[in-house]
């Protein structure tokens, strides 16, 4: 036993067990009523030290009851707020980051796709409001309607900053807590915001309908406690009367026996640095010789930290020291604070294996962090490359000092992989940018007894825990696996990338800082990482492989030379959107009569079936303009094909698979300058006049194709020669970032800085205005106005009487002469002879003559009859029937078109 300062060697002896007689009488009767009354009254008054006892404690109970009710409110007051904020910044939060949030902000009408949500939301959370605005702080939702429109109150510029705003207000319903979040997109961009709220009365409303309850319970409490430190006073005064030295004695010991038994080392030290006090546990923890009470700290051979701290006294809280083998953390008081002996008290609590546990403890959780972290942030993108390169960016330098990853060829165009080819270094990341690995587009192929090569044929993890000891990954390439090791480069892992049956390629993982080698936990981790890895690389494979198809596809349908003609001087872009594939289409199509239609169209949605409606669509067009219908009756033919490509392809009439497309029609006339337009949907023509000046006509706009039942209207415009006509598709003016009208401005701001330039340098300046890979297809078309001369052009009535035919080929003859086109003359007068004897035969006047010199000479036989004239073959016995065979036989091209004064039927020849 330790023998505590001051007192004797020798315990007091033991008495035999009696109690001692009492030495007064009121002890003696200390059960009557006298002598009950006698003690409460002694209690009470505080002369005794059981009284003084009694008094205080009723104090230190009165002090924490009220404090207790106090500190109960303030909580639940305190727990409201917390709660008010925490609930609102959990809904906000939840519905800024909730699936289908960013397109709703970007939707044409947020607040008829928002507005149903946010209220289901509120509802279900118990939030009193969750408001939804754009950046301007313009609502989109709110529980009363009628605020949808207006500016939010409240301070927003740190959350269109990216941060997240907590604010204590008091509204017009009260004291509330308000939270707005960040909505944000793909690119980290803040979109909208989000803010939600609730009163603090909702949440803790019910503290003050607790206080009375908690008053109450103070109350009895109160009572209680006063009762009860009354009868533990009363029992101390009765004990404490005739406590004799066994009792004492025995209280020593115990006290004795809980110091030396506690698993804390407890050392008393005077003010002059003996060691007083040392109990079983210090003496283990601190190796401390059996001598070692009375003597000076600086004795006891222990290290000189420790024996000057505890020399010192000095406060000391939760210090780690390191003790022969042990961690101790050491806590140390003087013990003079309230008056006592100059000196310190010191605890003792060996930490060595908290210590351990918590390392272990510390890398397990780091691991599953690194797990969450690559779920989250790995396959971000539907490509293969920034897959790759998330995976080894993800593993540095949490996990290794470098990584690398190696693909086949066939998997980053999108194929599958075939086993026995190169592989291709697709990714690199690393503590240090001049590693000596195989840099990153590296073709390689692995030996057969490298661990990379081992780990495609079986599929499984290869370890090397030291490079150097490995002959197999050295055979590799000597001269730079010996450059990797005089690196520093010392251990691998390579796993394989799998992606079920399929593997991809492997992703290898060096060490060079730390000189343990990679261990068997490590791999397991590593396989996991590879694991969530290899799924998204397949799916960006995949992704890759249905994009090209379709890409492939688009292309081979859009047109890739424009037709040669002499009515426009054109030029034209198709920008493909940035993800997926559209059905955005444009064509040029030459038109009898030097005239040249314009075609531009966009078919809704993206991948191949809106490639495919694309192409059916361009083919009917082009075999529609063959009939030379006005843009009205062509978009009325394109309407019911794509109702019926509907009916086709949706038999049951499932209105959610219903093909949309939008076009626009255009038909130039050089010789009338006249350009009709028909639309269907579609945005409106811009048109550039020569002067500079830009707007964007009237164009009656009809419903988009494939709804059926509603006509289209034409407009006519007359331009001027040189004027620019703009057709686009609505790639160009509208996005998820601005709203059509913006677009159109935009557009129109850059075609008036463009006066005078030629259609590539229209092209050009429009395109610099839109991000680099717009978000939705863009197709685009500039189209300078031509004018065929007056000088090139000759046209003459005729009358319905056969002997105008002569006088016909004598006015051709001479035009013939006078353009230097005497080599026409004999094969122009017998195709007008055929055409003219026609229309004076079967057709009715007024009859006309046109010829135009453009690129070919067109003659033109214009009559007031719809009939249509049909080719045959005369049998040898007719005497008529062979007037348009002999027509046909000497043009290049002939044909019919109606007009609404009847038909034109036309033939061209081409020029010497």
């Amino acid at each position: 036993m330790v023998r505590l300062p001051g007192r004797p060697a020798t315990r007091p002896p033991r008495s035999s067990g009696h109690p001692r007689a009492p030495h007064s009488p009121s002890e003696a009767e200390g059960g009557t009523d006298g002598g009950r009354s006698g003690v409460l009254r002694s209690a009470v008054t505080g002369r005794s030290v059981a009284g003084q006892v009694f008094v205080l404690q009723v104090v230190i109970v009165l002090l924490l009851v009220v404090s207790a009710v106090v500190a109960q409110v303030l909580q639940v007051r305190h727990d409201s707020d917390v709660e008010a904020a925490n609930r609102s910044l959990a809904v906000a939060e939840t519905f800024a980051h909730a699936p289908g949030t960013v397109a709703a902000l970007r939707s044409p009408d947020p607040t008829a796709v928002l507005q149903p949500r946010a209220e289901a939301a509120r509802k279900a959370t118990g939030v009193d409001f969750i408001v939804v605005m754009d950046t301007d702080g313009v609502r989109y939702t709110h529980p009363n309607p009628d605020r949808i429109g207006k500016k939010f109150v409240g301070d927003i510029t740190p959350a269109l900053e990216g941060r997240t705003v907590t604010e204590h207000i008091t509204g017009t319903i009260g004291p509330l807590v308000q939270v707005v979040v960040p909505v944000k997109d793909s690119a980290g961009t803040v979109v909208g915001l989000v803010s939600a709220g609730i009163t603090t009365a909702h949440v803790g409303g019910a503290a003050d309908q607790q206080l009375p309850l908690l008053l109450a319970a103070a109350a009895v409490a109160l009572v209680l406690a006063t009762g009860g430190t009354a009868l533990v006073s009363r029992r101390l005064l009765r004990q404490t009367h005739g406590l004799g030295p066994h009792e004492m004695t025995r209280m020593y010991e115990h006290h004795d026996a809980v110091l030396h038994a506690v698993r804390e080392g407890v050392l008393i030290v005077s003010g002059d640095g003996l060691l007083l006090l040392a109990n079983d546990e210090a003496h283990r923890l601190l190796n401390l010789p059996a001598d070692a009470e009375r003597r000076h700290v600086q004795e006891l051979g222990l290290d000189e930290e420790t024996a000057d701290l505890l020399a010192s006294g000095r406060v000391a809280t939760d210090e780690v020291h390191l003790v022969k083998d042990r961690l101790l953390a050491i806590n140390q008081r003087p013990t003079d604070l309230r008056g006592g002996p100059p000196g310190s008290v010191t605890t003792l609590r060996d930490s060595t294996e908290l210590r351990a546990l918590s390392g272990r403890a510390e890398v397990a959780r780091e691991r599953l962090n690194m797990l969450y972290d690559a779920g989250v942030g790995i396959g971000t993108s539907l490509d293969v490359t920034r897959t790759a390169e998330e995976l080894a960016e993800l593993a540095v330098p949490r996990f290794s000092d470098f990584a690398t990853v190696d693909l086949f060829d066939a998997v980053i165009s999108g194929e599958e992989p075939r086993p026995g080819t190169a592989l291709r270094r697709t990714a690199v990341s690393g503590i240090r940018g001049d590693a000596p690995l195989y840099p990153v587009g590296e073709r390689i192929r692995w030996v057969a007894t490298s661990p990379q090569a081992r780990s495609l044929t079986t599929g499984q993890s290869v370890v090397v825990p030291e490079l150097r000891k490995e002959p197999g990954w050295r055979a590799q390439n000597p001269e730079r696996t010996d450059r990797v090791l005089d690196y520093g480069i010392h251990s691998l892992i390579t796993v394989p990338l799998r992606a079920g049956s399929l593997v991809l390629g492997v992703a290898n993982f060096w060490r060079a800082q730390k000189p343990q080698p990679f261990d068997a936990e490590e791999v397991a981790l590593a396989e996991e990482l590879v694991a969530r890895a290899a799924v998204s690389i397949d799916n960006a494979r995949r992704y890759t492989r249905e994009h090209s198809m379709a890409v492939t596809l688009q292309r081979s349908l859009l047109p890739r030379t424009l037709p040669e003609q002499g009515a426009l001087d054109i030029a034209y872009r198709y920008l493909p959107a940035q993800s997926g594939v559209g059905g955005d289409w444009f064509d040029v199509l030459p038109l009898s009569g030097a005239r040249v239609a314009l075609v531009v169209g966009d078919v809704v949605g993206h991948g191949l079936h809106a490639a495919a409606t694309m192409g059916r669509l361009r083919t009917a067009v082009h075999n529609f303009s063959s009939l030379d219908l006005p843009p009205d009756e062509l978009l009325g033919l394109l309407d019911e094909l794509v109702g019926r490509i509907d009916q086709d392809e949706n038999p049951a009439g499932d209105a959610a698979v219903v093909t949309g497309a939008t076009c626009l029609y255009a038909i130039y006339d050089p010789v009338s300058r006249l350009c009709t337009l028909a639309r269907a949907g579609h945005p409106p023509p811009a048109l550039v006049r020569p002067d500079g000046g830009v707007e964007f006509p009237e164009v009656p706009a009809g419903p988009p194709l494939g709804l059926g039942g509603l006509p289209f209207e034409t407009a006519e415009l007359e331009l001027a020669e040189g004027s620019r006509l703009v057709l686009y598709t609505d790639g160009l003016v509208e996005d998820r970032e601005r709203d059509i009208d913006e677009g159109l401005a935009l557009l129109s701001d850059a075609l008036r800085r463009t006066p005078g330039a030629s259609p590539e340098d229209t092209c050009r300046a429009v395109l610099e205005r839109l991000p680099a890979r717009p978000s939705d297809d863009v197709a685009l078309i500039v189209a300078r106005t031509r004018v065929l001369d007056s000088d090139r052009v000759a046209q003459w009535q005729v009358p319905s009487e056969p002997a105008a035919v002569s006088q016909v080929r004598s006015s051709v003859t001479r035009t013939l002469s006078d353009w230097g086109l005497d080599e026409l003359a004999f094969t122009t007068e017998l195709i007008l002879s055929e055409l003219v004897t026609n229309a004076i035969r079967y057709g009715r006047g007024p009859i006309g003559v046109r010829l135009l010199r453009d690129r070919t000479l067109i003659c033109e036989v214009s009559d007031s009859s719809t009939t249509s004239p049909h080719l045959r073959y005369a049998a040898s016995t007719d005497e008529g029937g062979r007037g348009l065979f002999l027509v046909a036989q000497l043009a290049e091209r002939w044909g019919t078109r109606y007009n609404p004064h009847g038909k034109v039927i036309w033939a061209e020849q081409p020029l010497p």
